[in-house]
């Protein structure tokens, strides 16, 4: 039986959530030949990190559904943003339209409006903190564009979601090693870090980058003399790097 969202999710219980939308009948609609659309998929995740109250922590897109970790960060975050930033952001997901339904300038008359508008603000502000529109945001553009693209109307999505509460650390640990190994169980990659379209690649390739930075100054140095670059005869590796797709919406 169908168990309705509000209580499958519980943010007293907790922020991480690990969805899977399908695509209809399972439909491999962006495997061969369509594989591009795995990175309108991956574009549109970041976007929408920037605008809801919502982290992405971890992906995978394969070629029939989508493996996505958020973490609610909730209205307490949402709190935090001005009237004027709330219509901001929600002008970046629904912009104004004219007659031919083509997107129109955000402009300040329109914010203007909109700030004036207590209730919709109000209601705004709650919708941008909400696992289900974060995913209708995510769903529904990807679908249009995968229509046109085929020239064909219907439905490019299953309708309804799964979605699991990750209760503690240990579930999001192991929730996050599924899918970073799923394209490999699926014969899409052999490594992590040939798995394309995922965010275990993303952090793969960050933690990768200075290395290679220190073998270049390491080599440089070499080159430079026994000094090496600094006049000390030591290469400096200055800073470090997080995982990348764990948008903060408020930062």
């Amino acid at each position: 039986m169908t168990v309705p969202r509000s209580q499958l999710v519980d943010l007293e219980l907790t922020p991480y959530y690990h969805c899977i939308p399908r695509c209809v009948r399972r439909a491999k609609l962006c495997g061969e030949g369509c594989e591009h659309r795995k990175q309108w998929i991956e574009d549109r995740l970041e976007e929408l990190a920037g605008i809801f109250a919502i982290s992405v922590a971890g992906f995978s897109v394969l070629d029939n559904h989508l493996h996505v970790v958020l973490r609610l960060d909730g209205t307490e975050l949402t709190e935090t943003w001005s009237d004027r930033e709330v219509a901001q952001r929600w002008g970046r997901l629904y912009p104004p339209r004219n007659k031919k339904r083509e997107p129109l300038p955000i402009t300040e008359e329109w914010i203007a409006e909109k700030v004036a508008d207590k209730a919709w603000i109000a209601r705004t502000r709650k919708r941008l903190a909400k696992l289900g529109w974060f995913m209708k945001c995510l769903k529904e553009p990807i679908a249009r564009r995968a229509n046109r693209q085929d020239d064909v109307t219907g439905h490019f999505w299953e309708g309804r979601f799964r979605v699991q509460a990750l209760l503690d650390e240990a579930a999001v640990l192991a929730c996050m090693v599924y899918l970073d190994l799923n394209p490999i169980r699926a014969g899409l990659a052999t490594t992590p870090e040939g798995s394309d379209y995922t965010s275990v690649q993303d952090r793969i390739r960050v933690r990768v980058a200075p290395l290679a930075d220190v073998e270049a100054q390491a080599e440089g140095a070499h080159e430079a003399g026994p000094r090496g670059r600094d006049g000390a005869g030591v290469v400096h590796l200055v800073g470090g790097h997080g995982p990348v797709r764990i948008a903060r919406a408020g930062g």
